[in-house]
């Protein structure tokens, strides 16, 4: 691994934050591309050392010639694309979905190939899945391995054909690839998406101000910092072909993600939840994850919650987190 450099696209988001950060701590020449390169994310996890040391460029992932020249000058030898609009930013503007989320995919598997790079790791998302309805399951079951994919939204549309494109090309051209399914993630870093209020609330609690999670249920909340874990892991296997993986972490309940929040700030304003439940699955099998990487890390519930609300709590306290982010994250 002496030799190795990393072009992590979507670097400046919660995932990619994580896994910048990982890198960076462990001496891997990384270089990150963002649409905006806005470093707000990145300001709460590194040093203001590790943050002005790093290679940080604005970019269109979309854009095919701008990006391999990118990796050729960077020497990049492993690559992990992140880069993406979440569910709702779909929603609202599907033709810019699929080329942030459809094309950039395409063009970071044609730059591996161009480069002759051992595979490309991508977010893929529990999003191809229908709602667990669809399934027969009841709130808090395993959705299958084997589960046949059932996407209901053009976010999670995009994603099937991201994990199919991966298939062909895998099958056509040798470009091995590895997409890796999150569930529910959360910790620091995670403030938009469908599945992220309950992070707000922790932000929220770190302020000292009440917060209304609008549902309930047990979902499979994965640490932030052990999903970046798994995606580095990926990107240095040696595995052929174009897998795609469901992530490790048990099914938690909202409720119990409250009683953590409470217990790290109890004089927080008030945390409430809604009775609701979301319709997505609660859990995913990550069996053959761990059968081809090996076991990943899973970051006890207690301790990310602290983790998460100790953070933000520092970072309003010291400037690098201003009213109107807090204003505009709270309110969703």
């Amino acid at each position: 691994m002496a030799d190795e450099r990393f072009l992590v696209t979507g670097g400046t988001g919660c995932i990619g934050a994580w896994v910048v950060r990982d890198l960076v701590r462990g001496g891997v020449p990384v270089t990150v591309v963002s649409s905006r390169a806005r470093p707000d994310r990145l300001r709460l996890l590194l040093s203001p050392a590790e943050l002005a040391g790093l290679d940080l460029v604005a970019g269109d992932v979309a854009e095919l010639a701008a990006v391999e020249a990118l990796a050729r000058d960077r020497g990049v030898t492993r690559i992990i694309h992140l880069a993406a609009l979440q569910l709702p930013f779909c929603a609202a503007d599907p033709v810019a979905g699929a080329r942030a989320n459809v094309t950039g995919t395409a063009v970071m598997l044609e730059v591996a190939r161009r480069l002759e790079i051992g595979r490309l790791v991508y977010a893929s998302s529990a999003a191809v899945y229908g709602p667990r309805a669809h399934y027969g399951l009841a709130s808090g079951a395993v959705l299958p391995a084997d589960a046949v994919r059932h996407a209901t939204s053009f976010y999670g549309v995009y994603k099937v054909a991201n994990e199919d494109a991966a298939t062909v090309a895998w099958e056509t051209q040798g470009v091995a690839s590895i997409g890796l399914r999150p569930h529910s993630v959360y910790g620091t870093g995670r403030d938009q998406g469908m599945t992220s209020k309950p992070t707000v609330a922790m932000v929220a609690a770190a302020a000292g101000r009440p917060y209304h999670v609008a549902y309930g249920g047990r979902y499979q909340f994965q640490f932030a910092g052990d999903v970046a874990r798994t995606f580095i892991a990926a990107a240095r296997s040696e595995q052929p072909g174009a897998a795609v993986y469901s992530l490790p972490g048990p099914a938690i309940g909202v409720d119990e993600i409250v009683v953590e929040i409470e217990r790290c700030a109890p004089a927080s304003g008030r945390i409430t939840i809604d009775a609701s439940e979301l319709a997505l699955p609660s859990a995913f099998d990550a069996a053959p994850l761990e059968a081809a990487l090996g076991p990943q890390p899973v970051t006890p519930l207690a301790d990310g919650v602290r983790t998460t609300i100790e953070t933000y709590r520092a970072a309003l306290a010291d400037g690098r987190l201003d009213q109107a982010w807090l204003e505009r994250v709270l309110a969703g």
